[in-house]
């Protein structure tokens, strides 16, 4: 069984917890500055040795695999430390203070040649998964479009955010950055690599600092197309608000596949009706996806079995979502291709 020690106890600390004890690992230590919070919280999950300096833990301790669930200002000193004791590492998204910061990591683990991903667990959903094994399967023919329309229903209001993450009000970059990133990773697991962006973003609760709507139209090889429309202000049609955020539509020649708001997936093909798709699913948030990431990245550490997002791979998204905001800014579409997100001058594409 892996032993695993855990850094942040903060709202989604619980649902690393809950997954690592459904993936069959043991957390074998909780780390966090707040000593009441952390020892409620070990408390809770059963977890008998709490404290507050990650780096005495992970000598005292001596983990298989540390699971950093700590906000970006706080990421880099923890992995750093993982890294030069050569442990194997997770790392909440957003990942890092800014697209410099987290190349710096991603280097820093390929040198090191220590495992180092990111937690981007919305990929790992049951509902993506099994696009995905439909897609390779050919049931949908050529794939051309996918689209998600957000509509979590959380953002209305001067206490937007306050009851779950009260940090939201006050980022400068929020839907695009906290959020619609899941879904530039998703659309990449689906449709590959992107090529283009051209991205229109909206303030509509003046309450936060930052965006809480926007539309990104991403380009793929072969004329595929994402279309992300979302809004933090709205609901849809769902039992559980959170458990997919929303609604998809998957295009291709031989049909359409949707997932609606209450996580059921349904197949029209072309001319015929449409029926619903059964699937295996699993407990927790989004479907299972939390446990979901966490076994592969365990199945990883026991076999050697391809990683999905490890850092260097997962830098693609946050070029992307660099993209994203320069096209707002700019009022126009950039092409990924000679893109420099580094840079601040424009080039028109």
């Amino acid at each position: 069984m892996h032993r695993v020690l855990v850094v942040g106890a903060g709202y989604f600390a619980r649902f690393h917890l809950a997954g690592w004890q459904a993936a069959g690992a043991q957390v074998v230590g909780l780390c966090d500055l707040e000593a009441a919070r952390v020892a409620a919280l070990g408390a809770e999950f059963g977890v008998h040795t709490v404290g507050e300096d990650a780096a005495s833990m992970m000598d005292s301790l001596a983990p298989d695999l540390v699971d950093v669930v700590l906000p970006p200002a706080a990421q880099a000193a923890v992995v750093k430390a993982c890294l030069q004791r050569g442990l194997p590492t997770i790392c909440q998204k957003p990942f890092g203070l800014d697209l410099a910061q987290a190349e710096g990591l991603a280097d820093a683990a390929a040198v090191a040649g220590v495992p180092l991903v990111v937690h981007e667990n919305f990929r790992f959903a049951p509902w993506f998964r099994e696009a995905r094994r439909l897609i390779d399967a050919g049931v949908l023919g050529r794939v051309h479009g996918v689209s998600f329309r957000l509509r979590p229903g959380d953002g209305q209001g001067p206490r937007a955010y306050l009851d779950r993450q009260p940090y939201f009000q006050s980022m400068p970059q929020l839907l695009v950055r906290e959020t619609a990133v899941h879904f530039i990773d998703s659309f990449r697991f689906l449709c590959g690599e992107v090529r283009a962006v051209t991205a229109r973003l909206r303030r509509l609760n003046p309450v936060i600092a930052g965006e809480d709507a926007g539309t990104i139209l991403l380009e793929f090889d072969d004329d595929r197309q994402g279309l992300f429309d979302g809004n933090r202000l709205n609901m849809h049609p769902a039992s559980d608000q959170r458990r997919t955020m929303g609604e998809m539509w998957l295009e291709g020649s031989a049909g359409v596949l949707r997932l609606d708001g209450n996580a059921r997936l349904w197949w029209m093909p072309h001319g015929g009706t449409e029926t619903p798709h059964t699937y295996p699913s699993g407990e927790g948030a989004f479907g299972g996806a939390v446990t979901a990431l966490q076994a592969h990245v365990l199945a990883h550490l026991q076999t050697g079995a391809p990683l999905e997002n490890g850092a260097s791979d997962y830098l693609a998204n946050l070029r992307v979502q660099a993209a994203v905001y320069r096209s707002h800014h700019a009022g126009h579409r950039i092409a990924m291709a000679g893109f420099d997100p580094h840079d601040t001058k424009e080039t028109r594409s």
